[in-house]
């Protein structure tokens, strides 16, 4: 994301410091990391949706989330159009950054060795991400 970008989500680093912890914050607007294996989403495996959580855009299904053993969680696919892409030269590395396409909030990275059937491994910060519970059926 560069600061000449533009979202349909758009907001001063002020607003978003009000919304977010200093944590998110730091992921989400200032392209940050959270440390391998501190994300208690690593450990969500009920359906639902992984949402922005910037501006609770829906991000990835849960049904294509998988164990990477990176640390961080990850998923194969994400929802058509949620996810937008960047080159990522920081580090003294070339990675493929992920970022919400609403409020181009990062997210992480993505790299060419997950699994079936795309390939991919969406490698996701927790602290970018909201969780939403399928809503259980009713058959009244």
């Amino acid at each position: 994301m560069s600061a000449s970008e533009r979202y349909p989500v758009e907001k001063s680093s002020e607003e978003w410091r009000g919304e977010l912890t200093e944590e998110q914050f730091l992921v989400l607007r200032e392209h940050g990391t959270e440390r391998a294996g501190t994300s208690p989403l690593n450990d969500e495996h009920r359906p639902g949706v992984f949402r922005c959580r910037g501006c609770g855009q829906p991000l990835f299904e849960a049904s294509t989330k998988f164990e990477s053993g990176s640390g961080w969680p990850s998923f194969f696919k994400a929802v058509d159009g949620a996810v937008a892409t960047s080159e990522d030269r920081s580090h003294s590395m070339r990675r493929t950054e992920i970022h919400c396409a609403r409020c181009g909030g990062h997210l992480g990275h993505v790299f060419p060795d997950g699994p079936a059937p795309t390939g991919l491994r969406y490698c996701t910060n927790g602290l970018a991400l909201n969780f939403q519970p399928a809503s259980p059926d009713r058959s009244d």
